[in-house]
Formats: C-alpha cells, structure tokens, sequence
C-alpha cells in the first residue's frame, strides 16, 4: 500500500506543552488514540528532545500499509543511550519503553543532529 500523504512534518519547540502537542500530531496523523503505543512512544522521544537535547525538534509520521513510522529529530549532537536505572528512580526509561513497544526503532546522526525513529503496526 502507498504512504499516506497527510503533512507529516511538524516542529515545536524546546519546551513541555511541545510534548503534547507531538502526541496529538501522531495521533492525528497515524489514526490512533491516545492509548495506542505509538503515541506513548512518541511523548517519551519528546521529552527526551526537551530535557536532554533541549533544542527545537521536529516530529515526521509516515504510515505505510499496516505500519506507523514516527522520527523525532532534533539539533543536539549527543546520541542517546539507554540506561538501567534503579527501581525508585522517576526518569531515565524513555528508551527501554520504545524498544519494548515499538516493533523496530533506531538512532540515525544527522549533520545538525540526530533522528530517534521507531516502527510498530497501526492496529497496536
């Protein structure tokens, strides 16, 4: 099946209510609630680009037949890393959940950054 045309570039900027509103942009575009994987997936890669690379980041979603494909990017050099944190801490699992939610997911570096991306079916 061809990829859904549907505008699936958005930017926000480096702060919380951006998390939202990237949420809702998947949600949107991709055709899923707010309880579908994709869009918990998609807040954790948000707030990583709001708390750790803490620039403006865009969010592209493409859906092709079956499958959602959602890339943040963002314009901090570092890659991320995924991390064992201990049972009493509040943060650090962003990763650990993408991997375990999505299908596929992976870090690209960009000339200006990097691109967090992750594949899962619609119907998740």
């Amino acid at each position: 099946m061809a990829e859904k045309p549907r505008n699936p570039l958005e930017h926000f900027p480096p702060d919380a209510s951006s998390v939202r509103q990237a949420r809702l942009h998947v949600q949107k575009l991709a055709g899923v609630d707010v309880g579908h994987a994709a869009a918990l997936c998609v807040s954790e890669l948000a707030t990583n680009a709001v708390l750790h690379a803490r620039t403006e980041f865009s969010v592209n979603v493409t859906v092709r037949g079956s499958v959602i494909r959602v890339e943040v990017d963002d314009h901090a050099p570092g890659l991320p890393t995924s991390s064992s944190h201990g049972l009493l801490t509040i943060d650090g699992r962003g990763l650990q959940i993408v991997e375990g939610l999505s299908d596929n997911w992976g870090v690209e570096p960009r000339n200006d950054g990097k691109c967090v991306w992750f594949e899962m079916p619609a119907e998740r």
